[in-house]
């Protein structure tokens, strides 16, 4: 018979609310306590959601010492680090949403108690989940292309900043960069293969997000809105990234890798000014090359499915808990994005190109 999990929450937001709700479509998970650092928190959720039999939590450290096989961590971003440690140790296996977690070297030290427990840290990019993106990694990784010495890739909404605990500094580590931009980074460096990056040059602003006229909270608005940033990688690879929440443009543009012997652009899904960010499906992916001594181009069909992506990352999550399975998306390779946007930001604010340091092992 299958192992029955019993699973908890960390933080009980809006998106915990999503994680239960996919946790629910599952007959082998039961959710068996929740914990929130704000008073009385947790047992509201618990109580709204109607989830009968589970436990309410001031605080995530006694949700911990209870009999869990896995933990959800929802937390605003500068909790990630401490909440995943602390998981960790207890001998939880962990999803965590994304961005990983503030700084390089919390990221470091998530994926070292990682090792060295031996339980699993998975990062939530559900995108993964989509069979087109899947696609993607395949062409770009079959050769085809032949040797791919460029990639860009961003997303950019024409209105589309949050606020709250989004635009804290101290709450959220990073703007637009951490939100959306490391769904960018993760499609791209996905397909690329995760190559290790040398040094990042950038630059970010929030020239709309500090402005009363663009955002009801400009007073309180302490991140980047738009940011850019051009990454050299190991064997000559070089990749433009950008991104921005706000911007009086429709687009900042495809995502594309240009190879020896052809290049690719994929566009993103979805209309409307919340749009243009690689936090969900495809638009289309087209091939560029020669043939007979002519410039050609050949769309490539995209998969039709009627996946909840967000429910397939939970999903994995779960069985692979269940299984004894690796990570699903394990945390060493998100550690290579968030080295890149930690470099974006000390590039952003020293005014110069800056190196990115990762161990080798």
């Amino acid at each position: 018979m299958s192992k029955h999990l019993r699973i908890g929450i960390i933080g009980s937001g809006g998106i915990a609310r999503a994680h239960v709700a996919a946790y629910q479509k599952l007959p082998f998970v039961e959710i068996v306590a929740v914990a929130d650092v704000i008073p009385g928190k947790a047992a509201e959720f618990v109580e709204s959601l109607q989830l009968v039999g589970a436990a309410a939590y001031d605080g995530h450290q006694k949700l911990l010492e209870q009999d869990l096989d896995g933990v959800s961590i929802c937390t605003p971003n500068v909790s990630h680090h401490i909440t995943t440690v602390d998981s960790l140790k207890a001998g939880k296996q962990v999803l965590l949403e994304k961005p990983m977690s503030v700084t390089l070297a919390e990221a470091l030290e998530m994926t070292q108690v990682a090792r060295e427990t031996g339980n699993m840290l998975t990062i939530g990019f559900q995108p993964r989940y989509d069979p087109n993106m899947k696609l993607l990694q395949d062409i770009v990784q079959s050769g085809r292309l032949g040797n791919v010495y460029y990639a860009e890739t961003g997303g950019g909404r024409r209105r589309g900043m949050p606020g709250g605990t989004f635009i804290s500094k101290k709450l959220a580590g990073a703007g637009a960069m951490a939100d959306i931009g490391c769904y960018s980074l993760d499609m791209a460096l996905n397909a690329l293969g995760y190559p290790r990056p040398l040094t990042v040059s950038a630059f970010t602003s929030n020239h709309f997000g500090r402005n009363p006229l663009y955002h009801p909270e400009a007073s309180k608005f302490e991140v980047e809105d738009f940011g850019v940033a051009m990454v050299r990688f190991e064997n000559d690879l070089v990749l433009q990234f950008k991104i921005s929440w706000a911007m009086h443009m429709d687009s900042l543009g495809a995502t594309m890798f240009l190879g020896t012997d052809a290049g690719l652009k994929i566009t993103s899904a979805g209309t409307g000014p919340w749009s243009g960010v690689w936090d969900g499906s495809v638009g289309s992916i087209t091939l560029y090359h020669d043939e007979y001594g002519g410039h050609t181009q050949t769309p490539i069909p995209l998969i039709e499915h009627k996946l909840n992506l967000f429910d397939e990352k939970v999903r994995d999550f779960a069985e692979a808990v269940r299984d004894g399975r690796p990570a699903p998306i394990p945390g060493e390779q998100i550690l290579i994005q968030q080295a890149i946007i930690d470099g974006v930001l000390r590039s952003a604010e020293s005014g110069r190109e800056v190196s990115i340091e990762l161990p080798r092992n």
